[in-house]
C-alpha cells in the first residue's frame, strides 16, 4: 500500500509540476499612459440593444468612472436607445466623446439617429466628432434615399447615375465582371454616404466622418474627400493575420493610408484583438494574444504620434452574431474587471487556480485505486496518469465555462455535450483500468486453468489407484432445441455420450417444433444412445427458451446436484465434466462457466473475423470479471449447482437473456462463481451477418431488461452483491450498452449540428467537446489492440477483422437499448446456425450506410465551407465525424463482404496462386495435354475384318 500511495503522490506532484512548466509568460511593451480613445457600448448582458437591453444612467456613470483613469475619450456607435445619455455623463469625468449615428436600411431609424447625433453635438461641448455610419459600405446596407435630403429631381439623377454605373460594370469582360459589379455597388453606396455626411456637416460644427474598413477608403477615395478626417478600421484578426503579425500589419496599412491621402488627418478608429473565440486562418484569439497585441500596438502608435481608438473597452456578450469572437474584444470583461495588466510580464491570473482544480480532481479520481487488491506500481502509475488527465480536462472545462458568455442555446448545447461526455470519459477511464490490469497487473488468481485441472486429475487418479472413494456428483445436462437441424443436434448428443464422467444424464427438450422432420430423428437417436438420454417434445411452451428449460428441470433426476446447459450446436470435449465438476467441492460455489468457441470459423472470411470477435469477450472481459466474482453467465457450457438455482428461483422468462439473468440472481444470493478460459465445447457461428446482428440485438435488449429488473438490488443492503461485483456489472453495462448508445446519439446530434456550423456559422463545437471524443476513440483502439495482443491467441489479420466486426454492431446495440427504453418485452429470436439459413435479399446494413455516408458528407461540407476562414475547431469537428462514421461503415463493409467473392477462402487461395505465377514465384500450371487419336492403318482394318 505504501508503494501505491507513493506512486499516486508522485503522479500528482508530476502533474502539478507539468502545470508549472507549461505556465505561459510572455513579454510585451509596457504602457503607463492613457489611451486616446476606446469604443464604449453601455449595454449589459446578452440581450440585444434593439430588443431588451436598455442601459441606465447609473450603469453608464459607473462604467465611465472606471474608464476615466484609462482613456481620454470614448467612441459611440449609436445615438438612440441609451447611448444618448453618455455625452453629458462623460463630461462629468472630463471625457471627450465621438458620437456615432448608426446607419442601415431602415430610413425611420436612420432619421432618428441623425437627428439625435446632431442634437448631442449641439448641446454637449465634449463631443469631439460625429461618426456617421459604421462599416455601412462594407456591410452593403444601401442607404435609403429618404435620408439624403434630396429633391425629387436630385433623387432621379442620383438613381440614374447608379444604374448606369452598374450597367457599365456588367459590360466588363467575364473575368472582371464580378469584381466590377461589386465595386460599382459599393461606389453607389459611397455616393449616398457622402451626401448624408454633407447633410450632417451642414448642421454641426464638430468634425464629421464615417467609420469604414481601411480598404474602403483606398478603393473609394471620394469618401475621404467628403469627411473632416479619415476614420479607418484596421482589424488584422478578420484578415487572418496572426497576433505576431497584427501590429506590423497595422503600421503598414497606416502608412499606406498616409501615402494615399497626404495631409489628411487619419485616425485608426478601430484596432483590437479578441480574447476568446475561434481562430480565423492564422489569427488565434486568446488572453495572451490580446494583451501582447494591444500593449505592443499602443506603444508603437504613441511613438509615431498615431491617433487611434481601441475596440473595445468592455466585453459585449450580446454580440454573439459576430462569429465566435464577437463578445470578447474588450480589455475589461463583462463584469468590468481587467483581463490583463498593461505593464510587466503577461500571465494568466487564474492559471494556478486551474492547476489546483486539475490536480485536485486528478487526486479524487485516483482514490479508487487504493481500493484495488494489491495493484502493481506500473498499474497504479497508468491509472493515476489517466485520472490526472481527466482532471486536466475538468480544469479546462471550468476555464471555458468561466471565460465565456453563454446564451440559452449555447449553454444548453454545452450542458448537453457535457452530459454525454462525462459517461464517455468514465468509459475511457474504465478501459484504461482494464489495460492497466491486463498489461501491468497481477496474473489472474481465480481462473480455472488447464494446470489446475491436470493437477486435480492427477490427485483423482492417485485416489482411485489407492482405492479411495472419489466423489462424482450427478450432473443433469439440459439441451434445449427449437427447429434445430437434426444432424447438427445428433453431433451434439454424440459428443455428450463420449463424456469421460461416470455420473450424468442428458435431457433433450425440443419445444414448439411441430414438424416431425426435426423431432423424430432426435427421438430415435436418444433411444439409440441409451437410458442416460431423455427426450422431450413439448409444444405450446410459453416463456421461450426459459420455459423449455423449466420443463427440463421437471424431468431432471432427483439425485442430480448439478445442472449443465449447452446449446444444441455445441460439441463438448470428453473432459468437460471431469475437469470442472470438482470446483463444486467448495460448497460456496454456485456456478462454473466455460467459454464459447466455434468450430466453423473457416467457413468464410466473415465467419473467420466473427470468431475472432467472440474470442475477445471470453479471453479478456470474462477473465477480468472473474477476478471479482462478477462474470456474465452466457448459458451454454455452464454448470449450475441445483441448490443455487432453486434459491435464485430457477429459469425466468422476464428477460430474453434468461442465462445472464439467472447468473446474476445466483450472485445476488451470495454464491461464488468461477470461470475458465479453457475451451471445452465448440459450437457453430451464426450463419449470416443478419443472424450475427440479431443475436447481438437479443443480447443487448436482454441486457437492458436485466438492468431494469435488477437495478434496485444494486442499492446498498438490497442484495449480497459485493462492492466489486456492483462495480463490474455497472461498468460492464456502461462500457457496452452505454458506449454503443452514446456513440450513436452523439453521432446523430453532430449530424444535426453540421448545417448550423457550416451555414449559420454559429455554435461551433469547442475543443473541450470534440477532443475528448477523439481521445476516447484512441483509448478504445488501444484497449482493443493491446488486450487482444496480450490475451487472445489469434493473428494480426484476424484481430483487425475482429475489430471491424466489433465496431459493426454499434447501431444494432443502440437500437436494442432504445427499444429497451420504450418496450418491456420482445419475442425471442433464435440465432440461425448450421448452414441451413439462406442470406436475406435485403442489404443488411442499410441504416448504417445511410448514417455513415451522411457523416462523411457532413465532414466534407465542413471542410469545404471552412476553406476560407480555416477555423481549427471546424476541422477537428470534421475529423470527429469521420471517426464516428467508422462503426457504421464497418457494418457496411461486412454486409458487402458477405455477398462478395472475396468472402470465400478459395478465392484468396486462387488469387495467391495466380499472383505467384504472374511474378514468377511458381511455374504456370499448364493444362494436361489430351492425347491425339491414333490413325488406323489399312493393315489393321484388314485384320479386324
Amino acid at each position: 500500500m505504501r508503494a501505491v500511495v507513493a506512486v499516486l503522490l508522485f503522479v500528482a506532484v508530476a502533474h502539478a509540476g507539468l502545470w508549472g512548466l507549461l505556465r505561459e509568460k510572455q513579454q510585451a511593451a509596457d504602457f503607463t499612459g492613457m489611451l486616446p480613445s476606446v469604443s464604449y457600448a453601455p449595454f449589459d448582458g446578452s440581450g440585444h440593444p434593439d430588443v431588451d437591453n436598455f442601459p441606465t444612467a447609473e450603469r453608464i456613470r459607473a462604467d465611465l468612472k472606471k474608464l476615466a483613469p484609462q482613456t481620454r475619450a470614448v467612441r459611440l456607435y449609436s445615438s438612440t436607445g441609451g447611448p444618448e445619455m453618455v455625452p453629458p455623463i462623460a463630461n462629468e469625468f472630463g471625457l471627450k466623446v465621438n458620437v456615432g449615428a448608426w446607419i442601415d436600411k431602415d430610413p425611420t431609424r436612420n432619421e432618428r439617429e441623425i437627428q439625435a447625433a446632431i442634437e448631442l453635438a449641439k448641446h454637449n461641448p465634449n463631443v469631439s466628432g460625429i461618426v456617421v455610419g459604421n462599416e455601412t459600405v462594407y456591410r452593403g446596407d444601401q442607404i435609403p434615399l429618404e435620408n439624403l435630403g434630396l429633391s425629387e429631381e436630385e433623387r432621379y439623377r442620383l438613381v440614374a447615375e447608379e444604374n448606369q454605373r452598374v450597367r457599365d460594370a456588367e459590360a466588363q469582360p467575364a473575368d472582371k465582371r464580378d469584381e466590377a459589379v461589386r465595386w460599382a455597388t459599393a461606389e453607389n453606396n459611397v455616393r449616398r454616404l457622402t451626401r448624408l455626411i454633407q447633410r450632417v456637416k451642414s448642421q454641426v460644427k464638430a468634425p464629421v466622418t464615417s467609420g469604414e474598413i481601411w480598404n474602403i477608403w483606398i478603393e473609394h477615395p471620394e469618401l475621404a474627400s467628403s469627411v473632416d478626417f479619415i476614420a479607418a478600421h484596421i482589424l488584422p484578426y478578420w484578415e487572418g493575420f496572426s497576433a505576431k503579425q497584427a501590429v506590423d500589419q497595422a503600421m503598414i496599412i497606416y502608412q499606406k493610408l498616409r501615402d494615399a491621402f497626404p495631409g489628411k488627418r487619419i485616425v485608426i478608429a478601430e484596432f483590437g484583438w479578441p480574447s476568446a473565440g475561434y481562430n480565423r486562418k492564422a489569427a488565434v484569439p486568446g488572453q495572451f494574444e490580446q494583451a501582447v497585441t494591444l500593449r505592443n500596438f499602443v506603444s508603437r502608435a504613441d511613438a509615431i504620434g498615431m491617433e487611434y481608438n481601441i475596440v473595445e473597452a468592455i466585453d459585449q456578450p450580446w454580440k454573439f452574431f459576430e462569429g465566435g469572437v464577437g463578445p470578447y474584444w474588450g480589455f475589461l470583461d463583462a463584469s468590468r474587471q481587467p483581463k490583463f495588466a498593461w505593464t510587466g510580464p503577461v500571465v494568466d491570473p487564474n492559471y494556478w487556480k486551474l492547476a489546483g482544480i486539475a490536480v485536485l480532481v486528478g487526486i479524487l479520481l485516483s482514490l479508487p485505486i487504493l481500493q484495488l487488491a494489491a495493484p502493481t506500481a506500473m498499474q497504479t502509475f497508468l491509472l493515476a496518469a489517466a485520472a490526472n488527465g481527466a482532471g486536466a480536462w475538468a480544469a479546462t472545462v471550468f476555464a471555458y465555462w468561466n471565460g465565456h458568455y453563454f446564451l440559452f442555446g449555447s449553454a444548453f448545447a454545452l450542458t448537453l455535450g457535457m452530459i454525454l461526455l462525462v459517461p464517455l470519459v468514465a468509459i475511457a477511464l474504465a478501459r484504461v483500468e482494464e489495460i492497466a490490469a491486463v498489461a501491468f497487473g497481477r496474473k489472474p488468481r481465480r481462473l480455472i486453468t488447464r494446470e489446475m485441472t491436470d493437477a486435480q486429475e492427477a490427485k483423482r487418479a492417485a485416489a482411485l489407484a489407492s482405492g479411495e472413494p472419489v466423489k462424482a456428483p450427478k450432473v443433469s445436462i439440459h439441451v434445449p432445441a427449437y427447429f434445430e437441424p437434426p444432424e447438427m443436434l445428433k453431433q451434439t448428443l454424440d459428443a455428450l455420450a463420449r463424456l469421460d464422467y461416470p455420473n450424468f444424464e442428458v435431457v433433450v427438450i425440443i419445444n414448439n417444433t411441430p414438424d416431425a422432420a426435426f423431432t423424430d430423428p432426435i427421438r430415435e437417436h436418444c433411444r439409440e444412445l441409451g437410458e442416460r438420454f431423455k427426450f422431450i417434445n413439448a409444444q405450446k411452451v410459453k416463456g421461450f427458451k426459459a420455459g423449455a428449460l423449466r420443463i427440463a428441470m421437471e424431468r431432471t433426476a432427483a439425485d442430480a446436484e448439478i445442472i449443465g446447459i449447452i446449446d444444441a450446436d455445441y460439441v463438448v470435449t470428453p473432459d468437460w465434466l471431469k475437469d470442472l465438476v470438482p470446483a463444486f467441492d467448495d460448497p460456496r460455489v454456485g456456478l462454473v462457466q466455460a467459454p464459447q468457441e466455434h468450430r466453423d470459423g473457416d467457413r468464410s472470411l466473415m465467419h473467420y473475423i466473427m470468431n475472432g470477435e467472440y474470442a475477445g469477450f471470453f479471453d479478456i472481459g470474462m477473465v477480468q470479471r472473474n477476478e471479482y466474482n462478477g462474470i456474465i453467465v452466457h448459458g451454454t457450457m455452464c454448470l449450475i449447482r441445483r441448490a443455487a438455482m432453486d434459491m435464485a428461483g430457477g429459469w425466468s422468462s422476464d428477460t430474453i437473456c434468461e442465462d445472464s439473468d439467472l447468473g446474476l440472481e445466483i450472485m445476488e444470493h451470495g454464491w461464488l462463481t468461477h470461470y475458465t478460459n479453457t475451451r471445452y465445447g465448440y459450437g457453430l457461428l451464426p450463419d449470416t451477418y443478419e443472424a450475427f446482428k440479431k443475436q447481438r440485438h437479443r443480447w443487448a435488449y436482454g441486457g437492458f431488461q436485466i438492468i431494469k429488473k435488477h437495478w434496485r438490488r444494486f442499492m446498498p443492503g438490497n442484495s449480497r452483491l459485493s462492492r466489486d461485483q456492483r462495480r463490474e456489472f455497472g461498468l460492464g453495462w456502461l462500457n457496452w450498452l452505454g458506449a454503443e448508445s452514446l456513440g450513436v446519439v452523439v453521432a446523430i446530434l453532430n449530424l444535426i449540428w453540421v448545417p448550423i456550423v457550416a451555414f449559420a456559422d454559429i455554435a461551433i463545437p469547442d475543443k473541450i467537446l470534440t477532443l475528448p471524443i477523439i481521445a476516447s476513440f484512441i483509448v478504445t483502439l488501444a484497449h482493443f489492440l493491446v488486450l487482444y495482443r496480450l490475451r487472445v491467441k489469434i493473428g494480426v489479420p484476424q484481430m483487425l477483422g475482429a475489430m471491424i466486426a466489433a465496431m459493426s454492431v454499434q447501431w444494432t446495440v443502440s437500437r436494442a437499448v432504445a427499444q429497451g427504453l420504450i418496450t418491456e418485452h420482445l419475442a425471442f429470436a433464435r440465432t440461425s446456425k448450421g448452414g441451413l439459413t439462406m442470406m436475406s435479399v435485403e442489404f443488411q446494413a442499410f441504416w448504417e450506410a445511410v448514417i455513415g455516408v451522411l457523416l462523411l458528407i457532413g465532414a466534407a461540407i465542413l471542410v469545404v465551407s471552412n476553406s476560407n476562414i480555416q477555423i481549427t475547431e471546424i476541422y477537428i469537428f470534421a475529423g470527429v465525424l469521420v471517426l464516428q462514421s467508422l462503426p457504421f461503415l464497418a457494418a457496411v463493409a461486412i454486409a458487402i463482404l458477405e455477398n462478395s467473392r472475396i468472402n470465400q477462402f478459395g478465392w484468396w487461395t486462387a488469387t495467391a496462386v495466380r499472383t505467384a505465377e504472374l511474378i514468377g514465384l511458381r511455374p504456370v500450371a499448364l493444362p494436361t495435354p489430351i492425347p491425339a487419336p491414333q490413325k488406323v492403318v489399312a493393315s489393321e482394318l484388314q485384320r479386324d475384318a
